[in-house]
Formats: C-alpha cells, sequence, structure tokens
C-alpha cells in the first residue's frame, strides 16, 4: 500500500520504518524543507531518533502534494501543540475513502477536543483511527517486541490498521473505545512528569509506585469521566502506557520531571529540548477539564503548579503527602 506519514519526529519516522520493512511504499512529510533534506543525505533522523538507519525505500519530503499523491492511507503524528495547524495545512487535500490513523497522544489546549475529533473535522474524514500503546519509538524502529491498540468506532476500520501495522515484532490489539485509548495516551504523560519529579528528588521505589498507582486512579476518574470505557483503562493505551512512559529512560515526560526535581528551571529544560514534551503541553488542559468535569486529580494538579507557576518539587510532594486521609 502506498502510506502517507505526516510528521518527521521520532513516532512518525518509528512508523516509517516499520511499515517500510513490511513491503508498503512509504512516504514521510515534515515541515522544513533543509532539515528534510539533511535527512535523505544522512540516511539517519538524527534529531528526532538518533542512531537509527533509515531504509532507502522511504521517500523524505516537504513538499504537501507529494507526500499525498496516491495514498491509500495517511497517518498524522505531529506534535499534539502543532496538529490542528498541520492538518489545516492539508485541508482540502485527502482524497474521500482514504483511511487516516493518529498517532499524536494528547489533547488540544484550546478546544479541548481530541486528536481525532480535530482531525475528522479539519480534514473533513468521518472516521479517524487512533494507534497508541506502550511503544516507544526507540524501540519500534529496533525490532523490540511491542504491543498496541488500534481503535476505532467502526470495527472495520480497527480490524484493516489492525491487519497492516502487525507483524513479527508488533502485536496489535484492537478497540472500539478511541476515546478511552486517546484520554490515557494523553493524561498518562502528566503521571510521567511527577514520577520524574520523584525520582529527580532522590526518593526511592516505593515513591514511584505510590504515584504510578494513584496515577492510574487519575487517569481512570478522568477517563470514566470523558466516556471511555473502565477496560481500556486497565489495558495497553491506560496501564500499559502509563508504566512504559513513568519508568523508561526513553521518556521525554519522565526526564523532563526528573530535572525538575534536581532544581532545573522550566524554561530551561523546554530550551534545551529538540522534541516536544507531551505532558508539560497537556497538563493545564487537563486540569481544565478536569474541574469542568468535576473530577479530583492531585497528581495533575501538583504537575501545573510544577510547571506554570514556580512551585518546589518538595513543597509540592509534601503537599500530596499531607492531603486528607480517605480510603483507597
Amino acid at each position: 500500500m502506498k502510506i502517507a506519514i505526516i510528521g518527521d519526529g521520532g513516532w512518525g519516522t518509528a512508523n516509517a520504518i516499520l511499515l517500510a520493512g513490511y513491503g508498503h511504499e512509504v512516504a514521510v512529510w515534515g515541515p522544513f524543507k533543509d532539515y528534510i533534506e539533511e535527512i535523505k543525505r544522512r540516511g539517519e533522523n538524527v534529531k528526532f531518533l538518533k542512531g537509527v538507519p533509515l531504509p532507502a525505500a522511504i521517500r523524505w519530503t516537504s513538499d504537501r502534494a507529494e507526500v499525498l499523491a496516491g495514498a491509500d492511507i495517511v497517518v498524522l503524528a505531529s506534535p499534539s501543540k502543532f496538529f490542528r495547524d498541520v492538518c489545516a495545512s492539508f485541508m482540502g487535500m485527502v482524497k474521500p475513502g482514504t483511511l487516516v490513523v493518529s498517532l499524536t497522544k494528547g489533547i488540544c489546549e484550546t478546544s479541548h477536543s481530541r486528536m481525532s475529533e480535530i482531525a475528522s473535522a479539519v480534514l473533513g474524514v468521518k472516521n479517524v483511527a487512533v494507534l497508541s500503546g506502550p511503544t516507544h519509538a526507540e524501540e519500534i524502529s529496533r525490532g523490540v517486541p511491542s504491543a498496541i491498540v488500534a481503535a476505532s468506532m467502526d470495527g472495520r476500520t480497527a480490524k484493516t490498521v489492525q491487519e497492516i501495522w502487525s507483524g513479527p515484532f508488533l502485536r496489535v490489539y484492537t478497540s472500539d473505545d478511541p476515546a478511552g485509548v486517546e484520554i490515557g495516551g494523553a493524561v498518562k504523560n502528566v503521571i510521567a512528569v511527577a514520577v520524574g519529579v520523584s525520582d529527580g528528588l532522590g526518593f526511592g521505589d516505593n515513591t514511584r509506585a505510590a504515584l504510578i498507582t494513584r496515577g492510574l486512579a487519575e487517569v481512570s476518574r478522568f477517563a470514566l469521566a470523558c466516556g471511555a470505557k473502565k477496560e481500556t483503562v486497565y489495558g495497553l493505551s491506560g496501564v500499559g502506557d502509563l508504566i512504559v512512559t513513568c519508568t523508561s529512560r526513553h521518556s521525554r515526560n519522565h526526564n523532563v520531571g526528573e530535572r525538575l526535581g534536581k532544581g532545573e528551571k522550566m524554561a530551561d529544560i523546554l530550551a534545551s529540548m529538540s522534541m516536544v514534551a507531551e505532558g508539560v503541553c497537556n497538563a493545564k488542559v487537563i486540569r481544565e477539564l478536569a474541574a469542568e468535569l468535576n473530577v479530583e486529580m492531585p497528581i495533575t494538579e501538583m504537575v501545573c503548579r510544577l510547571c506554570f507557576e514556580d512551585f518546589s518539587s518538595s513543597a509540592a510532594i509534601a503537599e500530596l503527602m499531607q492531603r486528607g486521609l480517605k480510603a483507597e
């Protein structure tokens, strides 16, 4: 099949490597022509997936019409903060009947919409599938055995994505709960920042386990209030993604939190990063939505205060520990 991947970041690149390895004809679009030329020249995406050689069969372009030419599938892989604008730049260009799949984890800061909802509205596509789970680009690109969830309200669409993405090193499950899959993928990033702070402060396994477990309670409360299914929260795209993002050396969100815990300023941390830490971008909008839905999310609240209100890491942990006592 001809597959167009919109977004030249690590996750878009990893999916390009995976799908090209299956024999599909893959083209990847990036917004900056100079950097696309550098990728082609080096045979490596140095900025976003360093050290991973790129198959020669993958085509790289900054031309929107070129990447979409003849595409059977359009894969959206831009960071959430740029997602709407990138989709808008392709408005009217995706032909009817094209399968559109979103890989992006996050919630829009202005509209509070999920990424698949934005893509559907902006691109005029009725049913946008979602692909999410505990899968770091660094490992998918190297063929490390992994599992992920393909979600769509339309069972045939989910099944199609499952069949296309499944292979020797990637097992794909289907779901009819795209809302749950997307919400789990967004909120777990915020919890990972909190776990990183704990590790940066030098706390131990007890603290990490407590934050992950109580973080899962926040993910569950929030997701169910948004109409998600409980079984989705406790599946790969919920608890699975939460575990890997809170514990992996590849996790940008954990890394941001760890640096905060060690005393660095948020502005300096973000300025030093080439890739987006979605947990920072999404903490505010999740807090706002939680308030609207009357959902208690104390860990998310603390992450917001740490990231945007110059709150100290030690004070944040102390405040969490001194909250009113309650039953689990």
